[in-house]
């Protein structure tokens, strides 16, 4: 495979995934609105370009790792975007590869209009948070023609373990979303769970210990209370806004194919009073704080 790759979005998972690709020898051409994100990776060795379309006219393969839908869409389809790259020194851009969450709609919307202009979209949507993204070991998802899929897994795999979920676009989308739901019930119900225990006067460490021990655990459990709540930090990694973000695309989506999701509302009405409490640029895990706020608690060990 070209070893040319174009990378936009430089952030919380976008930078770190960009760091690995030099560091495999991939020779990369990014963008970034941040000045300070792109000069990062120059001093890694990477080009910067001046618009996502300059980057799609440097590489034949181009990924983007951006918040949200419509910050997609703008990007790829809008002007001076990645569907407008002009041919340079014999390249232009024929594979994006969005590393995003974005839903299925979206990703099927922005397939359509890049198939329109002979370019291939590929959803590959990533989970394991800005640790997996330093570390190599998310979960890659796949959606797209198989035989491609199959000739992009070497450039993916330095991201972490790679899923082909399927043909059609939209399918890995979903996939994420789906994932995606089961965190953030995690992160409310572990807060709930655990305030609860604290009110009734349990050590906080202590539940988050039996609960690993026990059928309780999560990657709430396992991860984010250890690392986050308990040590008072907040500092995981993803934001509030981010995660509403994921919720709100899960029923959105899961209300367009009619499937009814009770619980799934209850947890996005969790994420909703959090953003709406904190912000969304605070970090995920003040759900947390959220709960204990309400029931006049605080989640501190007494170790």
């Amino acid at each position: 495979m070209d070893k040319e790759i174009g990378f936009i979005g430089l952030g919380n998972m976008g930078g770190p995934m960009a760091s690995r690709l030099i560091a495999a020898g991939y020779q990369l051409t990014v963008y970034d609105l941040r000045r300070e994100a792109v000069d990062a990776m120059v001093a890694k060795g990477a080009r910067a370009a001046a618009s996502p379309a300059e980057v799609a006219s440097a590489a034949a393969t181009v990924l983007v790792s951006l918040p949200d839908p419509a910050i997609v869409r703008k990007v790829v389809l809008g002007a001076d975007g990645v569907i407008s790259g002009a041919v340079i020194a014999g390249t232009k851009v024929k594979t994006v590869l969005d590393l995003s969450t974005t839903g299925a709609t979206a990703a099927r919307e922005i397939a359509a209009a890049l198939a329109a202009k002979g370019i291939t979209g590929i959803d590959c949507p990533v989970s394991g948070g800005v640790s997996g993204a330093v570390n190599g070991t998310l979960a890659v998802m796949l959606a797209g023609p198989q035989a491609l899929c199959t000739t992009l897994e070497p450039l993916v795999k330095n991201f972490g373990r790679v899923f082909f979920v399927g043909e059609q676009a939209g399918m890995a989308q979903t996939m994420k979303l789906a994932n995606n739901l089961l965190s953030a019930a995690a992160m409310a119900a572990t807060s709930e769970a655990v305030a609860f225990g604290v009110k009734a006067g349990l050590d906080p460490a202590l539940m988050i210990d039996i609960i690993n021990a026990g059928s309780g655990r999560s990657t709430a459990s396992e991860s984010k209370f250890p690392k986050s709540i308990l040590p008072r930090t907040f500092d995981f990694g993803f934001t509030t806004g981010l995660m509403y973000k994921d919720v709100k695309l899960c029923l959105e989506e899961a209300g367009a194919a009619n499937v009814p999701m009770p619980v799934g509302q209850a947890v996005r009405g969790q994420w909703q009073r959090t953003f709406d409490e904190f912000g969304g640029d605070k970090d995920f895990t003040s759900i947390a704080q959220m709960v204990e706020r309400a029931a006049g608690v605080e989640i501190k060990s007494r170790r």
